[in-house]
């Protein structure tokens, strides 16, 4: 590969006292060849690599929260007994509203993000985001009308937008190579406890006068202690690395301060090595090009469109594959086999959203061990299966209820180990890092906006085509996603963020 002429006085920031003379090209190229030889042996501290996770994973738990709790919520706000509002009478638009509230919210943060992450960076992107959810929470527990509620919930969505497009990439870019798949997938872990927990607290709450103001409230110190934890975290190392090549500040005072960044993050376990391996991420930064500046036009270009093909296809085919639409069956499904918690929504929440996180948790332990691509193989061939199984039950195979729980149990287990952690996985490490601010922030939007589309298009297409022949398209579509990943989707298990991209890209 040519090598940019201009590429060594880029990589030699990190050589103090050199001049980019004194550096010859293959000081360049041997980051990228030896990676896999430094990375291996990459040293860090178990317990510096915890709250680096945690306090952005948080943003992940709030959403996760907003979904349980808000299932309840809407049922606490309409009921005339428990309410304590005079204006509990609202009609299916305006319960819509509450509902989708916060998903509006998400898409104007998708939106946001795009245009802000960079000039922010990762930390301060969830210090706002931690804002917004706590302003959000507040407003929306003590609205004195419908209007101001859902201003709260948009507020707080936009907060959830904010937050799932910059926690991911956090984690990626400070986490050790050989355990970034891991605490990623834990972040989805996270999410899936926010669910259950909101379902918890919705249950306990929603026969209390104004119960409803306590579900959103709960929210908030949740909120106050992400602010606070990541306002206390170092900043991502290679977003300063990132403003350094690109000539946003001063290099060698950016240098030093990833390298203390780095040291934060990693714990004393990493010792000197430090500097080092900042050097190695500077060098392997400037040979793929990311001392450019980028503009709008080429985040649908080249390497990044390559990344937005793979990111993007894996979000959307999470969503349109039926996630939302088959969980609406659940009840139904459940109490036709005669299971009489089937009757209470909650509780069938409840022990779905439990299968939800073992399921969770046995991809976060795999990931790292087995790959992305076999989880994704194997998960999404169980979604295709399950999802012709439950067409087949509403079409011709009604007396066998017990096959119909079965499958649809396989489908949440299934979209748990594959769908669900390595889409968001994949999308936070994919993108080459000066465009992984925006190629984030489109694939979120992505995300969030089908999404919509399911849950708005799902009762009309139920109405015109039937549940049964609605899940044999949602099972096609699945087929369709299978063979995407089989052609599209790489493996990047071991690899680090710079290698990802001189490799898959």
């Amino acid at each position: 590969m040519a090598s940019d002429p201009e590429q060594p006085s880029f990589s030699s920031i990190g050589r103090v006292g050199k001049s980019s003379g004194e550096i010859d090209g293959a000081g360049v190229d041997e980051p990228l060849l030896n990676a896999g030889q430094h990375h291996s042996s990459e040293s860090y501290s178990v317990l510096a690599a915890i709250f680096p996770f945690l306090f952005p994973a948080l943003g992940g738990l709030l959403y996760g929260y907003d979904i349980g709790s808000t299932s309840s919520a809407t049922i606490s706000i309409q009921s005339a007994s428990f309410s304590g509002i005079s204006w509990y009478n609202l009609s299916s638009v305006e319960v819509g509203l509450i509902t989708s509230g916060s998903l509006y919210g998400a898409l104007i943060g998708s939106i946001l993000a795009f245009n802000i992450a960079d000039f922010l960076g990762r930390r301060k992107e969830l210090i706002l985001s931690a804002v917004l959810y706590l302003v959000g929470a507040l407003i929306t527990a003590v609205a004195p009308n419908l209007a101001i509620l859902i201003i709260g919930r948009v507020l707080f969505g936009t907060g959830i937008g904010l937050a799932m497009h910059a926690a991911p990439m956090y984690i990626a870019e400070t986490a050790p190579s050989q355990i970034r798949g891991l605490l990623i997938s834990l972040k989805e872990f996270f999410i899936v406890l926010g669910m259950v927990a909101g379902y918890v607290v919705g249950s306990l709450l929603v026969e209390t006068v104004a119960g409803w103001r306590y579900m959103y409230g709960v929210s908030t110190p949740l909120a106050v202690i992400m602010g606070i934890g990541m306002w206390w975290l170092a900043e991502s190392p290679r977003w300063l690395l990132l403003r350094a090549i690109q000539g946003k500040g001063d290099a060698r005072d950016l240098k030093e301060t990833a390298i203390n960044c780095l040291c934060r993050l990693r714990g004393e376990a990493f010792g000197d090595t430090a500097p080092a391996q900042v050097e190695e991420i500077l060098n392997e930064l400037a040979f793929v090009g990311e001392e450019k500046e980028v503009t709008f036009g080429e985040v649908f270009q080249g390497k990044c469109l390559k990344a937005l093909t793979i990111g993007c296809g894996l979000v959307l085919f999470q969503q349109i594959t039926g996630q939302p639409s088959v969980l609406y069956y659940a009840a139904s499904i459940l109490q036709s086999a005669g299971f009489s918690a089937a009757s209470d929504a909650t509780r069938v929440s409840i022990l779905l959203g439990l299968l939800k996180l073992i399921m969770t948790g046995v991809a976060v332990l795999a990931v790292d061990k087995l790959g992305r691509r076999p989880l994704l193989l194997g998960g999404v061939s169980g979604i295709a299966v399950s999802l012709f199984l439950l067409g087949s039950y509403y079409i011709f195979l009604n007396d066998a209820p017990l096959m119909a729980v079965g499958a649809l149990l396989v489908y949440v287990g299934c979209y748990q180990l594959s769908f669900g952690p390595i889409g968001w996985l994949m999308i936070s490490e994919i993108f080459p890092l000066r465009l992984r601010g925006r190629g984030l922030g489109v694939a979120v939007l992505v995300n969030f906006g089908a999404n919509a589309l399911v849950t708005f298009a799902f009762s009309p297409l139920e109405a015109w085509l039937g549940a049964g022949t609605l899940f044999y398209l949602f099972g096609v579509i699945g087929l369709v996603s299978l063979l995407f990943i089989f052609f599209v989707v790489p493996e990047t298990k071991g690899l680090t963020l710079e290698e990802i991209e001189a490799k898959c890209l």
